[in-house]
This record gives C-alpha cells, structure tokens and sequence, in this order.
C-alpha cells in the first residue's frame, strides 16, 4: 500500500505527534509485561507501528481511534489481524468510548495508549474511575507531567494524589522529541501505573475524597488548615485535633501530605458529621 496516497499525515487539531523510535515502542510494549493471554485496549495507533508489537505479544488487541482518516489505513494494514479475531479497530473519540461496548470488565485488559497530551488529565481520570479498570495503564505523556505524577520532589498535587489513590505510577524511560514525527515541544516520558483497584476507597467514596483534594490544594499559598476550615466550615480547636490524629504538622501544605493522611483526614472529617 502506497502510505503517502492514503494518509496525508499528522492532524495538529488532534495533537497527533507519530512515534518512530523502536526502542522507544519496545520499552512501551515491555512496560505492559504482556502475555498471549492479554486483551490490550490501544488508545491512538496512529499508523499502526506500536499495534504491529503489541499483536506479536497480546492475544488481543483493541485499538480506538478517533481520526477518520487513519481507518481505511489501518484496515487495510490489519486485514489479516481483522479476519483472524486478533485485532479489533473501533472509530471512536476515546473520551466517549466504554469499555464495555467491548466487553471489557474489570482487571480484564491492559490500556497502552500515545493520547494527545491536552487531554492527559481527563484521560487518566476516566479509565481509573471506571467501573471497567484496566489492570495496568502505560502511557506516552509529557516528561513535566509524568515526573509531576510520580512526584520525585515530594511535593504532591491533585493529579499525583489522584493516580496514586488508584495504583502504582512509575517512569519507565525517557522519550526525546526527535523521536516523533512531527516533533512535539518538550520531551516525553512513558510511564506505568500497575496494580489499579478501587480497594483504596473502601470504607469512603471517591466522590468524597476528591472534593477534600480539591478543598486541600483550593490556594497553593495558604497552609492547609486554613484551606479546609473555610470550606469545610471547621473551627481551628478542631481542626487542630483532626491534624493531630493524622500526624499533620500545623503548618502543612496540601502538597505535604501522604495519601494516607488525606485518607485519615478524610474519615475523620465524615465521623464529625455522623450522628453519634
């Protein structure tokens, strides 16, 4: 197939940025510790090149993409994979498209995905608040946001916190951007988030949490304390007490506390409002 007569090439609108690196598609594929056993929900394949190695790993490929353009090519690049049941290519915005329209259940496939990275917040968010989680995640995403993901400063924020509530994230490598065509601003990264359950939230609601996350973080600037008790309407004598049973120091940031502190914090705070 001649390529140049079938595709025009990478849609700035849909902040496509293709990957060429090999060994930049094999850490991806490494990264998800595939088997034959495995159904992968591609997000993105673009032209194909990751899809072709996650076929030779995965028993199951499931590929979503949104661009036109790009699904007589992949048809064609795939007829085989089609024919034979390996390879499923759904047309589809990825913000839109359920799990479950494939029958996907939970812990029942791994997502690999290259997505635009305007849309990396609401994308993470979506499959790990699904009722249908993937078991593993591994994604291409800017290096500024992976590392503030991981947060190897210490300094957390609403998005590290949000990831970490749902599994565990790691950086796998480093992705240069003269390793995509076209080449984006900034460097990437490929991160894993592994062991994804919703177990962190038994006993409160996610809805719950990520509003006191949110109340937490509301002013960078202001200590915590003073960030919750405005919202949460909290005098400072209990506040105080609250704080001291999670092991919060006075003067905290929202950016200094461990999950499990906001955890804590958390159930804490529903106990003052439950009837006794």
């Amino acid at each position: 197939m001649n390529e140049r007569q079938t595709f025009e090439g990478a849609k700035k609108s849909l902040g496509q940025n293709f990957l060429n690196s090999k060994p930049a598609l094999e850490k991806i594929v490494a990264a998800a510790k595939l088997s034959a056993d495995d159904v992968v929900l591609e997000v993105g394949p673009g032209k194909g090149a990751l899809t072709e190695l996650l076929l030779e790993k995965a028993g199951k490929v499931i590929a979503v993409e949104k661009d036109d353009r790009l699904i007589p090519f992949l048809q064609e690049k795939f007829q085989r994979e089609i024919s034979s049941g390996n390879f499923t290519l759904v047309h589809s915005d990825i913000l839109e498209f359920s799990p479950t329209s494939q029958n996907l259940l939970e812990n029942s496939y791994k997502l690999v995905a290259n997505i635009p990275y305007y849309i990396t917040g609401i994308f993470i968010r979506k499959f790990l608040s699904e009722v249908a989680q993937p078991s593993t995640m591994v994604l291409m995403l800017q290096k500024e946001v992976a590392e503030r993901i991981v947060a190897r400063d210490g300094k957390e924020s609403i998005l590290s916190m949000s990831v970490k509530a749902y599994g565990t994230p790691k950086i796998i490598g480093i992705v240069k951007a003269g390793s995509f065509t076209p080449a984006p601003a900034v460097d990437s990264a490929i991160l894993a988030i592994e062991n994804i359950s919703k177990d962190f939230f038994r006993g409160t609601s996610e809805e719950s949490f990520f509003e006191l996350l949110k109340a937490g973080f509301g002013s960078k600037r202001k200590q915590l304390q003073n960030n919750l008790r405005t919202n949460k309407n909290i005098s400072q004598e209990r506040m105080k007490i609250l704080f001291e049973k999670a092991g919060i120091t006075e003067k905290a940031r929202a950016e200094d506390l461990t999950l499990f502190q906001w955890k804590k914090l958390l159930e804490d705070i529903e106990a003052l409002s439950t009837p006794q």
